[in-house]
């Protein structure tokens, strides 16, 4: 039987309550840190990934990965990447096939990261092509989130300035929500706790050729 297509309007995001991680939150801005935390990571079976970088509002200006989220059910690390390097351990962490990183269009994230230091990506799952299977045609974490949980990621800190000596709270926030955000939808969709045939965002197929 083929599964519904869903999709949620934007105008009802907006009404949603904000979704928040109550973790705990680490920031990594040195090696020894750094190589402690991916002792921790690389003994948990799944971890959320995402990374952050400095906006550019200059034509043909671009700027290098700043920021590397890795986060478990309850503590997010945030690897400082324009402070400490791509060091050696993360990069050897991020080429685990042991560990499940779960992503969400992380080749966006590799392209980044490859700027700075060669590596081959090990044990990741791109959310953007899992969600498909349930039938969500949203490819957003903001919209995946939205459609599961009924609950708003907010969108208000990714062009700050993910290179400032000191990242704010909201900042940290909001990176440690978008990884651990991921690790939510994965296992959500995993054990079984959606219907698709239930979800209240199912577009009917005239609403889809009106869309197209």
């Amino acid at each position: 039987m083929q599964q519904p297509t869903i999709s949620i309007p934007k105008n009802i995001i907006g009404e949603l309550p904000a979704a928040e991680f109550k973790g705990r939150i680490q920031v990594i801005d040195n090696a020894a840190d750094a190589r402690a935390a991916v002792r921790y990571l690389s003994r948990q079976p799944i971890v959320g990934f995402d990374s952050e970088t400095r906006p550019s509002f200059r034509r043909g200006n671009t700027h290098n990965v700043a920021l590397v989220q890795l986060s478990t059910h309850d503590i997010c690390f945030l690897f400082r990447i324009n402070k400490i390097g791509f060091v050696e351990p993360l990069r050897n962490f991020l080429q685990l096939d042991s560990v499940v990183k779960i992503g969400l269009s992380i080749k966006d994230d590799f392209h980044g990261l490859h700027k700075l230091g060669e590596f081959e990506p090990g044990g990741f799952v791109e959310l953007q092509d899992y969600v498909r299977e349930f039938g969500i045609a949203d490819a957003s974490l903001q919209r995946i989130y939205a459609i599961l949980f009924g609950e708003r990621i907010s969108k208000g800190q990714r062009l700050t300035n993910w290179e400032a000596a000191e990242l704010t709270a909201a900042q940290q926030h909001y990176a440690a929500l978008d990884a651990w955000s991921c690790i939510r939808i994965y296992e959500y969709l995993k054990g079984g706790c959606f219907d698709p045939a239930s979800s209240p965002y199912i577009v009917e197929p005239d609403e889809e050729s009106a869309e197209g």
